[in-house]
This record gives structure tokens, sequence and C-alpha cells, in this order.
């Protein structure tokens, strides 16, 4: 499959430094010229662009596959639905950079959509999540990721994005063994452990075990703020069918058995977006008529 017309940020190895920066439409404006300007100012490297439904249906427009995401509850648990209209995932290795970056855009932007959340993330050494795990052990790599993450025939690909805020302090009151067990891996070496209970994380979301198999693509990076902290959790599909499937476990709708990680931490937003393709070097936007 050619990743030619792929926004190549998709497939990109996760930058040092990233910021995600949402919008929404402003009431009684015809977003058109936003997106026209936005077309020619994404590359599609150090800017993904992501396209909420709302956006879509906004212009008239139809993409298949694009939908608003479900919440669950739960005993105890709660999993949001907060969609948005546009996502920019900005990329990039120098922090003061993005800052313009995200000036530039909300001037861009301006006249059609209205600045709604930006989240700092970063790399924690060798791609750790805050908790000091390695994040992303199983991600498909190379022509599989391709296969996982892209829309065969026109280069695009779908994106949830999730923000999870930990409770630190929760999770390292836990000693090692129990720590260990949530995970479902040694924190040491990264082996998956064979005696984790059946609610460890590893357990709950082997996406070989799914049928058909539910792989994603992950691009998760750590964030924090002056108060909190977590991990935004960034899934690209060919469509949304293996992340809701891998969520739905982690709910435990199949067996009423809850995902570990909710005794330390959150997702507090859920979006779902459409990552337009790529053609003659800037957004393929054809299909909502631009």
């Amino acid at each position: 499959m050619s990743t030619d017309q792929t926004q190549s940020g998709i497939l990109g190895p996760v930058p040092r430094q990233a910021r995600y920066v949402v919008f929404s439409c402003r009431l009684n404006t015809d977003p058109t010229q936003s997106l026209r300007a936005l077309q020619q100012f994404a590359d599609g490297d150090r800017i993904v662009v992501g396209l909420g439904r709302s956006l879509v249906l906004a212009l008239g427009a139809d993409v298949p596959g694009l939908r608003t995401p479900t919440s669950h509850e739960v005993a105890g648990l709660q999993i949001p639905s907060t969609p948005f209209s546009l996502w920019c995932w900005l990329r990039g290795d120098d922090r003061g950079e993005l800052v313009h970056l995200t000036r530039q855009l909300r001037q861009i932007l301006a006249a059609g959509f209205r600045l709604q959340h930006v989240i700092d993330a970063f790399q924690y050494g060798p791609s750790l999540d805050l908790t000091g795990y390695e994040d992303g052990t199983e991600n498909p790599e190379g022509d599989d990721a391709t296969t996982v993450a892209i829309v065969g025939g026109d280069g695009s690909s779908f994106v949830a994005v999730q923000q999870w805020a930990h409770d630190l302090d929760q999770f390292q009151s836990m000693t090692q063994t129990q720590q260990d067990h949530t995970i479902g891996r040694r924190k040491s070496d990264n082996e998956e452990l064979e005696d984790a209970p059946e609610s460890a994380h590893v357990k709950r979301t082997a996406q070989e075990s799914f049928a058909p198999e539910a792989f994603v693509l992950r691009r998760s990076m750590p964030w924090a703020d002056a108060t909190d902290e977590g991990l935004v959790f960034v899934a690209f599909g060919k469509s949304f069918d293996a992340f809701e499937a891998l969520l739905g476990r982690m709910v435990g709708a199949e067996d009423g058995i809850p995902d570990a990680l909710f005794r330390f931490t959150r997702p507090v937003t859920a979006s779902y977006f459409w990552c337009p393709p790529i053609s003659a070097g800037r957004l393929d936007l054809s299909v909502l008529h631009l």
C-alpha cells in the first residue's frame, strides 16, 4: 500500500515535543475560508490535521466511517464523549516553536473556528508513560502499521484521541508487584507476566485476542500542566472498530472485569477525527467540496 497520500506524521516517529490543539466551529459562520487557509499551511508532518463529524456535516459532506464516540457508564466509572470540530497535532523538538505555530494556527483559523483546548505533551525517557512503564510495546511497525492505520485507496486515517488524567500518588502508593499486576508487565524489563490477573491492562487489551484482531497504531504521549498530568492516548486506524473493541473490553462490557488501569487513571476527554489525505503537498479536502 502506498503512503504517498498519507499525512506523514501519522506513520512517523513520535516527536520529542508536541501540542494537541483543538478547535470548535464558530456559530453562524462559514468555515470554508479558514479551511482553505489551513490546506495551504498544514503539511501533514509538523502539523497533522483531523476533522470532526460536526465540521464535516456543517459543510454538507459525508465521510463514511466517521462518527461520534459513545460514552460508557459502569459502576464507579464514566468514559466521556467530548466531540470537537478540528484537531491539530503539532510535532517538533522545540516547545517555543510549537507555541509560535499555535499562534499562527489561531490567526489562520480565527474567522471560522474558536480555540477550545491546548495540551502540551512530551516524550519521557525511551517512550515511557509517567508511571515509568513503556508505552506502545506491541505497536505495529512498517507495512503492518500502514495496514492497520491507513484507509486503503485514499491514504486517509481515523484517529481516536483521549486525554487521561493520572493519580500518580495513588499509583506510587502501590507495591511494585501491585503496579506490575496493574499493567501486566514487569517495570524492570518490560516482560509480560503470565501470572498477571485478568484485570491487568495487557491482558485486557491483547490486540491479537479479538476476533477480528484489534490492532491500532498508537502515537500516545505524556502531558502535564501546573496541577495535573497523564497521557494523551492517540490511536490511528483504518476505522474506529478496533479502538472501540479495545475500550469495550477495558470497561468490562464482555465479562464485567474492568481494566486495572482505572484504579489510578481516567479519561477526561474522548474525540474522533478523520485525517484527510495529502495531494500535491497540501490537505486533500475534495470530499468536503473544497
